[in-house]
């Protein structure tokens, strides 16, 4: 028998610096084909913009960043239990995981986690996952009542119409329970004006065969400058000292799904290809055609690094040059 539409909730993060938690409107995104998005804020700041996001109505809570008086799952407790949703969508983020498994315990739901993409079909909600950097594909489903869905961050690029939310106080009371709490915040200060490495649409990322830190801004920095793109990097690469680990792309690092990712000089371990395997268009550049990150490029290039990459640069510069004073 097929499922109605019903309410779905989306449980934004609580950020330290009151900005829109930037997962919203791929989490709105997310939610509005299978049913109305109700979304939970911990900032009553942000309902206009969740409206224009796609959110029908807007739940905002006297939860603090820090969730010293009342933790982040209670809030999404009391939304749960205000709305009876059909699903609930959160980030797979560290909070987001945080929140979503306590919320499973304490509603007994079924908990879907790390998911591609989120659809209905005949029997109700379903969910698509990859494993393996993309070895292994699998859909899931709860056999029964409201799943507690985590989405991978960046891998839905469908947006949701813009419209007039309303807004509503849900008054939260600290339950007692267990939850995390942060205690302290050391924020990070971006000197760097490339694109942000989780947000970009395109990526170019290197592994360890750069050899140090002025080879691999000179080649993945140079490339990336020229087509306006953020820099990631492997693991190896980064405990190497050859780039900070805040540019680590991975199982252990950020996940990415830009429309364009190349990396250069990288084998495709397991651990880095599910990290960036939902890239639109993968091109990878290594002298070894065994590589396994050519098995899921979309276009490679069989040669030496340090001959192709300078190459690429400059060929790319003076495209560009030329396209100026056309």
């Amino acid at each position: 028998m097929a499922t109605s539409p019903r309410t779905v909730l989306v449980v934004l993060d609580a950020t330290h610096d009151d900005q829109l938690d930037s997962t919203a409107a791929e989490l709105i995104g997310a939610a509005a084909p299978l049913g109305t998005p109700v979304v939970l804020t911990t900032n009553p700041a942000h309902a206009e913009a969740l409206g224009e996001l796609g959110a029908a109505v807007v739940l905002t809570t006297n939860v603090d960043a820090q969730q010293q008086a009342v933790p982040l799952v209670d809030a999404a407790e009391a939304a749960f239990n205000a709305t009876d949703p059909a699903a609930v969508i959160l980030a797979h983020s560290v909070r987001g995981r945080d929140v979503a498994s306590r919320l499973a315990v304490r509603k007994g739901k079924a908990l879907l986690t790390d998911a591609i993409d989120v659809r209905r079909d005949d029997q109700g909600i379903v969910t698509d996952h990859e494993n393996y950097g993309g070895a292994y594909t699998a859909t899931a489903a709860a056999t029964h009542s409201a799943p507690i869905i985590t989405v991978r961050i960046g891998a839905i690029d469908r947006r949701a119409d813009a419209t007039t939310p309303e807004v509503h106080e849900l008054d939260v009371t600290a339950s007692g329970m267990r939850a995390a709490t942060v205690t302290s915040v050391t924020p990070v200060v971006r000197t760097s004006t490339r694109p942000e490495l989780l947000t970009a649409d395109r990526v170019v990322a290197g592994g360890v065969a750069l050899g140090d830190a002025d080879m691999f801004e000179h080649l993945v920095g140079g490339l990336a400058d020229e087509l306006g793109a953020a820099v990631g990097a492997t693991r190896s690469a980064a405990d190497e000292d050859q780039i900070s680990h805040d540019a680590q792309i991975g199982q252990t690092g950020i996940v990415v799904s830009p429309k364009l990712y190349i990396g250069i000089g990288i084998s495709g371990a397991v651990q880095h290809l599910v990290g960036m395997q939902t890239a639109d268009t993968i091109i990878a550049i290594n002298n070894d055609e065994d590589a396994p990150l050519f098995d899921i490029a979309d276009f490679g290039i069989i040669g030496d690094l340090f001959d192709v990459v300078p190459e690429l640069i400059e060929q790319i510069a003076a495209r560009r040059g030329t396209e100026a004073s056309e």
